[in-house]
Order: C-alpha cells, then structure tokens, then sequence
C-alpha cells in the first residue's frame, strides 16, 4: 500500500517508516520538524515538510500521492509543558487532528491514531484494560482522550475506519537502521538512565522511594518500539481487512519499576549509574501495566522483544552509534 506517516521524523513515527518500508509498502512523510529530525527519514520514503494542521495541504497530499492509509503520530508529547502551556497542545494535538480528521474521512481512508496509557489517569485497577473508566490527569492526556472520541464519533457518523493504540512506555532503538530516541529536553526513563551512563548527566533522579511496589520505585510497562510498530502495521491491516474499528492497549502486561531499569542500564553498559532520591511527583500513578488480551485476541498481536535488558541494550547500542556520529 501507499501509506501517510504523520510525525514520521520522530522517535516513533520514524520507526514507523522503517517497518512499513521493511514490509514492501510505500511511504510519504510529513513532519514540521519541530521536534523531529530529517536525517531520521529513511531516504526511501517521500517526504514533505509541512505540518499536520494545514489541513489544506494535507487534502491535497492525500489525493496528490495516492494514499490508502493514515498512521498519525505527530503530536506534542511532553506532559509537564503541557500543564504549564495547555493552549499548545488542544491546538497542536486536538485541533491539528480535527483537521486532518476531516481530510482523511472525506478520502475515506482508515487512519491509525497514536494515543496514550495517559487517557487512564490514575489506575483503580491493574493490569488496565481498555474499560478501565478514562480520567486523564493532565492536558496531553486530555487531548489524547478527546481525539480518541473524535475517531469513534466520525465512524459512528461518516463510517471513518480507525485503530486508537494506547501506548504504555515506549522504548528501545532500531541501532542497525541507525534510529533511536532523541528528544530535547529529554523526559523518559531510559535514555536517561542511559545519558547517566554516558557520562553527559552525574546522576538520575528517582522520584518517589516509599510507592506501594516491591522495591518502593514506580513500575511501567516497557514495549519495545519495534513491537509497537509492528502492531500499527497489524491494526492497519485489520481496517483494511473489514475489522472493527476500536481502542487497543500496547505493551507487555509486565511491569518494572525504575531500580530494576537501573540494574539493566548497570548490566548492559557496565558503568556504575549514581542515582539521587527526590521527593514524587503529584499525580504519578505508582504502577502502570497493561492488560493485553485485547490486541492479542481482535488483532493477534502481542510482544516480542519483552525481556528488559533486551530494550536497555537496543537504547544503549544506538546511543553509542549516535555519539560516534
């Protein structure tokens, strides 16, 4: 197929590329490149630089390149900043995807929608299933939510074909293909740790050592970003098979908490990373797990690449890729 890869310069979104690239199908990217990058496009794939809210220039990329399907990753991902600037992320993410709603349902093109474990909030049950009641906590959270019941009104309006995948914690790199994670100001847990490691940070800071979990740290369901592509690229095709379109939760159905991704960053890169207790954070939930049945049972998806210090390792070899240059 001809796809769209919205966001396709960054983290995800350009994993995303590879693995429809690896499948045989074709790809154009978009990206304003605001926080992308270009030299993470494949050089395989089209790409046009606009951005996603020029609904305009979207409808006219649909028709113009001849595209069957919509992966749409491009959004504004940082939690905090979203508190403190909300107005950025309703317009960035809500309002952006409105638009680009609207193009795809007048193409009647099936769209696979980038959301978030954040559309739970705080957990009244773990593992969290898909009807765990949603209650986000935060703006991003929100705006992920609100797009979530865009996708299911459009559908039940004007038969619009979609696929919400509720990501958990994405990690891990693609180092032969030359990708990983690079987000500045860097805000998740492994590149991180592994930045400690490197020697650019003294230490890590733990938020919290006294949560209700076996070592008193957060617990956070790590899938690898491979598996998270490769689920996209399944849950398009169950549009595309005639399947129903729906909310799906990505990840492991393990947790671990932050002293054991620790000890894998220990373990794979075999320098001592100094960490410092801090005080937690308001509003972090102490665990967050998947409950995985659902993609495994409509889609027949489920991850590969589970074993932590596997996902470490991955990071880890990209990053030192990245730092020779």
């Amino acid at each position: 197929m001809r796809a769209l890869v919205t966001g396709g310069a960054g983290y995800i979104g350009s994993h995303m590329v590879r693995t429809m690239l690896d499948a045989g199908h074709e790809v154009v990217v978009i990206d304003d490149l605001s926080t992308g990058h270009r030299d993470a496009v494949s050089p395989s794939a089209r790409f046009i630089p606009i951005d996603v809210a020029d609904s305009r220039a979207v409808s006219e990329i649909l028709e113009g390149e001849r595209i069957e399907a919509v992966l749409h990753f491009a959004a504004k991902i940082r939690v905090e900043e979203s508190v403190t600037d909300p107005r950025r992320y309703f317009r960035g993410n809500l309002v952006a995807t409105l638009g680009l709603l609207d193009a795809v349902t007048d193409a009647k093109l099936p769209i696979v929608f980038s959301s978030t474990a954040a559309v739970y909030g705080v957990p009244h049950q773990v593992p969290i299933d898909e009807d765990h009641p949603k209650s986000p906590v935060n703006p991003y959270g929100d705006t992920k939510l609100a797009i979530e019941r865009a996708l299911d009104a459009y559908g039940r309006a004007y038969g619009l074909k979609w696929a919400a995948l509720r990501y958990f914690n994405a990690a891990g790199a693609h180092h032969e293909a030359g990708l990983g994670e690079r987000h500045e100001p860097e805000t998740h847990l492994v590149p991180l740790v592994l930045d400690v490691a490197l020697g650019k940070r003294p230490s890590l800071s733990i938020y919290g050592t006294e949560w209700p979990t076996p070592d008193g740290t957060c617990v956070r369901d790590y899938i690898h970003v491979r598996d998270l592509c490769d689920a996209h690229l399944v849950a398009l095709e169950h549009l595309l098979r005639g399947g129903e379109s729906g909310a799906f939760n990505l990840g492991t159905g393990r947790g671990h908490s932050v002293r054991e991704v620790v000890a894998a960053a220990r373990q794979v890169t075999h320098h001592a990373v100094p960490t410092v207790d801090a005080p937690a954070r308001a509003g972090d939930p102490a665990v967050l797990v998947a409950k995985v049945d659902r993609a495994a049972q409509v889609l027949g998806w489920q991850a590969r690449r589970t074993d932590l210090v596997e996902i470490v390792s991955d990071a880890w070899a990209w990053k030192q890729r990245a730092e020779r240059g």
